[in-house]
This record gives C-alpha cells, structure tokens and sequence, in this order.
C-alpha cells in the first residue's frame, strides 16, 4: 500500500491583497523562504516523497521556475495540476484522483506551516485498516476554523466555522484519507459558499466510523490573512534562531 502527498495550493488569496495581485499566496516570504517550502519540507520529513502540487490562478507558471523537480528537498520529481476557478479544498482534491492511484495519501494545505514533524501520525494512519485521519491542535480562535465535538476518543461530528465552538480544538490543514475519499468527494454537495468543502469528506468518514485524530505537537498556524501571515513569520524566525 503505496503513500503520497498532496499540497494543495491554489486558491486567489484574496484576503492577501495587494500582495497576492501579482502572485501566489504560497509563494509570499515566511521568513525566508517560500510559504510552499513549509509544506513540502513537512512531507519530505515524514517519508513522503511522491508529491502532487495543486495550484491555480494566474501565477501556476511561478511553482515550476521556483520549485523545478525539487532537487532542493532531495525529490527527483514533483507533479504539478492545475486547478480553473476557486470551487473549495475537496474541489483541487478531487483534481489527485488520477495521481493517487488507489493510494492512501496525505494532503496539506499550502499555507499550513507547523513547528514539529507528522511522521509519528503517518505512521499511526499507515497501521488503520482504512479511512481517514486528521490532526488537532488547542486554539484560542476555534470559531475560525473547522471544530471537532470529541466524545473520549472519538470525534461525532465537525462544525465549519461555528459561532459557539464545542471544544478548543481546531481541525488543522492536515489530511490523511484512503482512495474512498474520491468517491465521498463525487456524492458531496456544494455548501452554502458554493463550495465542496472539506468538512463535509471528514464527517463522511466519521458516519462511517471511519476517521480518527492525533493531537499535532507543537505550534501550527495558516499563514491565510495578514495577521496568522505575520505570526508565521515570527514562529519561524523563533524557531530558526533556537
């Protein structure tokens, strides 16, 4: 059973104007490297070396001249798709099927830049008999996120952005999914953004019984608006200076 990565980077970042009108969100400065590197870096750590990147817009062309085949992370070669238009996270998703190949893989959002590594909770997903898993971390703005409602060591349910969050946790941007998840992808509707959300395939796996979590260790922030893009910087900068 074969595994591989998914960085999902398109999206117009709209919420980063006017730094994103000539470029990509992912391609803006964390420190000092490109937001995309952090991803990547993430996988490579964690033993992922067949990795997709999704990206869309008018900068696509940009991941190519910055990144070539990867020879920076090791790689020999990474795989590009283009995503039209913005139609949410499962939508670019849905973009890995053909990559995917009947593997499981692991995807991560491309503003998604965390302290620690995820190979402990690859190799926790790798022993599931099948499913999906996600990681968690204690914020102080659950409302912003997707928030899971845990009963012990279970989660029943994920709310998108709730008004009255039903525990601290925010659902990270990282995803851990078998070949169903395209399947699940095919039977989603669009919610009321108009978007296929990713909520939606997580709580798919969970009617299914199917999903399990880890707590991710150490910090973890979006790098998505001006503010979580300042404090990536500054997590980083920290963690370069330790």
């Amino acid at each position: 059973m074969g595994l591989k990565g998914i960085i999902l980077a398109g999206g117009l970042g709209k919420r980063l104007y006017p730094l994103t009108k000539i470029t990509n969100k992912h391609l803006l400065p964390v420190h000092d490297k490109p937001m995309i590197y952090y991803p990547i870096r993430t996988l490579v750590d964690a033993g992922i070396t067949d990795i997709l990147i999704v990206t869309g817009g008018n900068h696509a062309g940009e991941f190519l001249r910055l990144l070539g085949n990867g020879k920076e992370f090791g790689l020999k070669h990474i795989n590009y798709a283009y995503q039209e238009g913005e139609g949410g996270i499962a939508e670019a998703l849905r973009l890995a099927e053909h990559f995917a190949d009947k593997d499981r893989i692991v995807v991560i959002l491309g503003d998604n830049i965390i302290e620690k590594g995820i190979k402990a909770s690859v190799d926790d997903f790798m022993k599931q008999r099948k499913g999906a898993k996600i990681l968690l971390k204690e914020v102080e703005d659950p409302e912003r996120f997707g928030v899971p409602e845990l009963d012990g060591k279970k989660i029943i349910g994920i709310e998108e952005k709730p008004e009255k969050p039903r525990s601290k946790y925010a659902v990270t941007g990282i995803y851990m999914y078998d070949n169903d998840v395209f399947e699940i992808i095919r039977e989603l509707k669009p919610s009321s953004r108009g978007e296929l959300e990713i909520t939606d395939v997580n709580n798919a796996y969970i009617k299914r019984g199917e999903l399990t979590y880890s707590i991710l260790d150490g910090w973890w922030t979006d790098a998505g608006t001006f503010e979580s893009l300042l404090r990536a910087n500054n997590l980083v900068a920290g963690k370069e200076a330790k």
